[in-house]
């Protein structure tokens, strides 16, 4: 059975803190019913705490043994987290402990014939979700502030969190269903709806629709890199020092370093983040002609890398002369951003004479990477750290994709003649039906399920 159905009548606990040791360790508890949380929290506390104030005390089994010594924070409905009555435990960290609250906790509410049972993965935040307390995106960034990697990560979670997303999505469904009202309306009179459409300025309403609903799609899709991460691809022929810039960039020898060419036979993967932005930095084989039956595997799948990368990073030796045989062996996919760098600049007598768009830098000692990183987040788009964007998923990106494949439709019609302002109107209803989806508005409850499964258990 999913955690959409019925069973959300149940009260339900959970260990809220990540398995290990710590200093506190908290355990949650949710009830839809009042009179059984009541009866619970006098039983299991050993008197009923005080609503939003901290609470010290003893926990002990029936046989007055002390389990932990903590403090408890009850919430009650509709101000909680879950939108249902909720209590804190707040006690000493340590899996050990931790189960014996909760083994505690169920045989509390045994003895009460209360039908208490562990929560699912995600079960508090989809009960805030259907208790209103969040939409989906808001919940779903729940899972990615848990997640992030890095403090920009974190701030871009947060705001998704916060409604930052949520409102942009709102207030174009808004949009929408206000231009929808008015083709709805027009349809009744249809002997004064071209007057009345050209008053409203219908057109007019649709075209900033479309601009407001473009800048909504670019801001989700550059949510979506710093929530996923960029894949950077470092191509280049043998030893112009891929595994170098590598290890470079990571900190750390990840890569054998090797003057012997051919050294990289297969693809290396390295996470990092560049100015607070997840990327994996993918290490190739060196493109040439070889006879060597593993490293031809590895320059093919050097290849597949390549048709899978946001970024190609193409490496030249700076001590040798310009090469242009490396892109015979290469296939780009037409708009990939390609950025040229030239390595070894530290062997060089004086400066190279560079060209427009070609960084020098040294793997060896560091010169050039700063400015490498910075030019590597504006190829992808990302000029600056999300202080003021937000996080998102590709499901997002999707439905906005959909959405405005509708807007499209919906403008092409209202291009034509008065006889199909019907289908104007049925596009317009389908793109707000596409803007759903992200909120959690119009999803079906098996996808709820799923999206809530793979939250954390305690969360």
């Amino acid at each position: 059975m999913s955690l959409h159905q019925p069973q959300h009548g149940d009260p339900i606990v959970a260990i809220a803190t990540a398995p290990g040791k710590g200093g506190v360790g908290v355990v949650r508890f949710s009830f839809p019913s009042s009179s059984s949380f009541q009866a619970f929290c006098a039983a299991f506390c050993g008197k009923l705490p005080k609503p939003r104030m901290a609470t010290l005390l003893t926990l002990r089994d029936v046989d007055q043994h002390a389990i932990d010594e903590g403090i408890a924070l009850l919430f009650n409905a509709p101000a909680s987290f879950t939108g249902e009555h909720v209590l804190e435990f707040q006690g000493h960290g340590g899996q050990a402990v931790l189960q014996g609250v909760v083994a505690h906790a169920l045989a509390v509410a045994r003895q009460l014939n209360i039908p208490l049972r562990h929560a699912m993965a995600g079960e508090f935040t989809q009960r805030a979700f259907l208790n209103d307390k969040l939409d989906l995106a808001q919940a779903e960034a729940v899972a990615d502030l848990i997640d992030a990697g890095s403090m920009a990560t974190a701030k871009a979670a947060a705001a998704s969190l916060s409604g930052v997303f949520s409102r942009q999505v709102n207030e174009l469904a808004d949009r929408i269903v206000h231009l929808r009202l008015l083709l709805e309306a027009t349809l009744d009179f249809p002997e004064e709806e071209i007057e009345f459409l050209e008053k409203a300025d219908a057109k007019g309403q649709l075209a900033g629709i479309l601009n407001a609903h473009g800048q909504l799609l670019n801001a989700a899709q550059e949510g979506v890199k710093f929530r996923d991460g960029l894949q950077i691809v470092l191509v280049g022929e043998p030893n112009v020092g891929k595994s170098s810039l590598l290890n470079a960039l990571a900190g750390e020898e990840i890569a054998i370093v090797s003057a012997i060419a051919g050294t990289t036979r297969d693809r290396i993967k390295q996470e990092l983040n560049i100015r607070g932005i997840p990327l994996v930095l993918v290490d190739t084989a060196g493109l040439r002609e070889t006879v060597d039956e593993v490293e031809r595997i590895g320059i093919e799948r050097t290849r597949k890398s390549v048709q899978e990368a946001d970024l190609l990073l193409i490496l030249k030796d700076a001590t040798q002369g310009p090469h242009d045989a490396l892109h015979q062996h290469l296939e780009l996919p037409v708009h990939l951003p390609t950025l040229t760098v030239l390595n070894k600049v530290d062997l060089l007598p004086e400066a190279p004479q560079l060209l427009q768009d070609v960084l020098p830098v040294s793997a060896k000692n560091g010169q050039g990477l700063e400015q490498l990183k910075d030019a590597i987040l504006a190829k992808v788009g990302i000029a600056h750290t999300p202080d003021h964007g937000f996080m998102a998923r590709q499901r997002h990106v999707d439905a906005l994709l959909v959405c405005g494949q509708h807007l499209v439709a919906a403008h092409e019609f209202a291009q034509q003649d008065d006889r199909i302002l019907d289908l104007f109107a049925e596009e317009l209803r389908l793109a707000h039906d596409a803007l759903g989806e992200i909120t959690g508005r119009m999803l079906p409850d098996d996808l709820l399920g799923l999206i809530f499964s793979r939250f954390c258990i305690g969360k």
